[in-house]
């Protein structure tokens, strides 16, 4: 095993990510439901949602990496993933992320990617990490603004969702490059919600 085949947990303040299990799959459902029928890249409705099932699959082809999200109480509160995991290229895409309503604009979600980029920077070497969401969902393009990251491009067309709409796909990367400037970054927000 190596660390791109071995996911790892990540702790923190906010924050703790750990390797999705089956067992969590009420858990999740239970704390996602409000979201459910949301423009979302997709919710899992029920522990026996195909969501489940193509996690898994990915999961096994050594293609992702998901995590439980859990909040500093140790409840769970979402999930996120190291999607389109490419060790030759040394590249992976942060997405697949899911927060439950009440930790929405918390330091949660800065600390976790913090800790994300870290591990794809500091241990597994990449060159760029990529993230990707909807045209249409500024709250997500804002916050990985935020982040640091710089727009690619919009994918047109780019996928048809279970709603039947057809999604654009914007594409933002971080290059290692820019990783110490980002990490800076993240570090002076994290900073602010401490105070």
């Amino acid at each position: 095993m190596s660390a791109w085949t071995e996911p790892p947990t990540l702790s923190g303040q906010h924050v703790t990510l750990r390797p999705l299990e089956p067992d969590d799959a009420p858990a999740l459902v239970e704390v996602l439901a409000p979201l459910a029928g949301q423009f979302t890249t997709g919710v899992p409705i029920s522990p026996d949602d195909d969501w489940f099932a193509r996690v898994w699959a990915e999961t096994a082809a050594y293609r992702t990496m998901a995590f439980a999200v859990l909040d500093s109480k140790g409840a769970i509160a979402g999930t996120t993933r190291f999607m389109r995991m490419a060790e030759g290229h040394r590249r992976v895409e942060i997405g697949g992320t899911i927060y439950a309503p009440h930790v929405q604009r918390s330091g949660l979600n800065t600390e976790a990617k913090r800790m994300l980029l870290a591990h794809a920077f500091d241990t597994l070497g990449c060159h760029v990490v990529q993230l990707r969401t909807d045209w249409l969902n500024h709250r997500s393009r804002v916050a990985i603004e935020r982040l640091g990251a710089k727009l690619d491009g919009v994918l047109r067309g780019h996928l048809v969702m279970a709603d039947g709409h057809i999604r654009d796909s914007v594409v933002y990367s971080i290059i290692a490059s820019e990783w110490p400037g980002v990490r800076a970054n993240l570090d002076d927000r994290l900073a602010r919600y401490k105070e």
